[in-house]
């Protein structure tokens, strides 16, 4: 009896030892390896510091900028502590609430024409509540503000967001999209008429 909880603790310790301990080192060291960026988090750095992760969204208040979709993450806005959709019905009245607020948010922005159609990602939060990217049609509806507060032609912004869609993931069905963080940056980068 006693021979075999000694043999039953056993195998417990190397199997923690296994499971717990070298298989996550060997995964982390085999990712840090292979995929140094991926595996840091896939941080933006300008002039050494971080300015961002091209796998959370953060907000830009800005009109300079584009809008990621709304944080699902409430009063900590884009924190990714408080990650988590918002789990609201679609026959939710705080939901409907939500989105004609953001509506109307959207409507009143610079160079929105009040006829054009809202694409759905502006108004409604990811699985996640974090989702770093919109889609294209998303991008485009905010060409016309961010151009204007820029003082560029919408024709510029509009190449500059063209040339940041990402369709990698199209194989399998994934459809196209537009890291925020990414363009945003890149508007940065182009030179201002004001």
């Amino acid at each position: 009896m006693i021979r075999e909880t000694v043999h039953a603790l056993l195998a417990c310790v190397v199997t923690f030892v296994l499971c717990a301990v070298a298989y996550p080192l060997v995964v982390l060291g085999a990712g840090n390896l292979l995929f140094p960026d991926q595996a840091r988090g896939s941080l933006i750095r300008r002039e050494g510091r971080v300015v961002g992760s091209t796998l959370i969204a953060q907000p830009f208040a800005s009109e300079k900028y584009f809008a990621p979709r709304p944080s699902a993450a409430g009063p900590n806005g884009y924190a990714a502590d408080a990650a988590g959709g918002s789990n609201l019905a679609t026959t939710n009245p705080a939901l409907r609430e939500r989105i004609e607020a953001q509506v109307k948010t959207l409507r009143q922005s610079s160079g929105v024409k009040a006829s054009e159609p809202i694409p759905v990602d502006l108004v409604t939060t990811s699985g996640s509540g974090l989702d770093p990217d919109i889609s294209p049609e998303a991008a485009r509806y905010q060409a016309a503000r961010v151009a204007a507060a820029r003082g560029l032609p919408v024709e510029r912004i509009a190449a500059l967001i063209d040339a940041h869609v990402e369709t990698s993931g199209a194989i399998i069905g994934a459809p196209p999209r537009v890291n925020v963080l990414r363009l945003n940056l890149a508007l940065d980068d182009l030179p201002q008429s004001h």
